[in-house]
């Protein structure tokens, strides 16, 4: 029988669905707390102007990101939260987020194949979402950011990446592959869900190739590291239209 497509948007589904009790303490202590260090600075990359009130969380998870962004930028008005699991959306509201629920949209939708309509977002962002999806659907995430994004909407991706070059990275390998499904085993009822965690970020590498899959979409974006490479990102911005910018052009050269 065919080995199961770990890229499959039923089985990510499914991985998260079940986890989704355990997901936030057991990603938090097994990341010694870095995930909510990455989760702010992806915030900080975003760095939404103070007209910017409407916007998409892109497989939003347990919408660890909305405090650090709603701190960070309280002018934002709403959030979109678009997530394949509706395990973890539940948790999320129910245990952690009901002071926030007037300003969350839930959307149980398949990113790649969500009907988010043109030019509708100041904003884009998405925490530890990029590891569950391979090149191509990559490409299609970045397309689909273009296209949601207002001209100068601004987004912000980050990720747990495969620090490469680190001095470090056999033990950070070791921890990820071997200590992290150990630990599964043996207190989370021989479950193997986070397991994947390390096989998804060992696929994944880092976000410099989807940074040129945003740049090849039309948008400006920029690279960025981590913790020595434990963590990369990409941000940016989709410019201007290029009618405004034509018209702009041709004022500035009419006598």
């Amino acid at each position: 029988m065919a080995s199961q497509d770990i890229y499959d948007p039923d089985f990510v589904r499914d991985v998260f669905d079940r986890c989704s009790d355990r997901y936030i303490a057991f990603s938090n202590a097994c990341s010694f707390g870095f995930t909510q260090i990455w989760r702010r600075q992806c915030v900080e990359m975003l760095d939404l102007p103070p007209e910017a009130r409407h916007g998409y969380d892109l497989m939003a998870g347990t919408g660890e990101v909305w405090p650090h962004l709603l701190s960070h930028s309280p002018q934002v008005e709403s959030i979109v939260a678009v997530d394949i699991s509706a395990g973890m959306h539940r948790r999320a509201m129910d245990r952690l987020h009901a002071m926030r629920a007037h300003k969350i949209e839930f959307r149980e939708d398949d990113v790649l194949a969500s009907s988010l309509p043109d030019e509708s977002a100041d904003f884009v962002v998405s925490t530890f979402g990029l590891k569950t999806f391979n090149p191509d659907q990559h490409r299609r995430l970045a397309e689909l950011t273009a296209r949601v994004l207002k001209p100068g909407g601004r987004f912000a991706y980050i990720e747990a990446s495969d620090p490469k070059g680190w001095p470090l990275r056999p033990l950070y390998r070791l921890h990820l592959d071997q200590v992290l499904p150990m630990v599964e085993r043996v207190l989370l009822r021989g479950a193997h869900d986070f397991a994947m965690i390390g096989q998804y970020s060992a696929n994944f590498g880092d976000a410099r190739e989807f940074s040129g899959m945003l740049e090849d979409a039309g948008l400006n974006s920029e690279f960025r590291k981590f913790f020595f490479g434990c963590a990369s990102g990409v941000c940016g911005s989709k410019p201007a239209s290029s009618k405004a910018t034509s018209q702009a052009d041709y004022e500035a050269t009419t006598p």
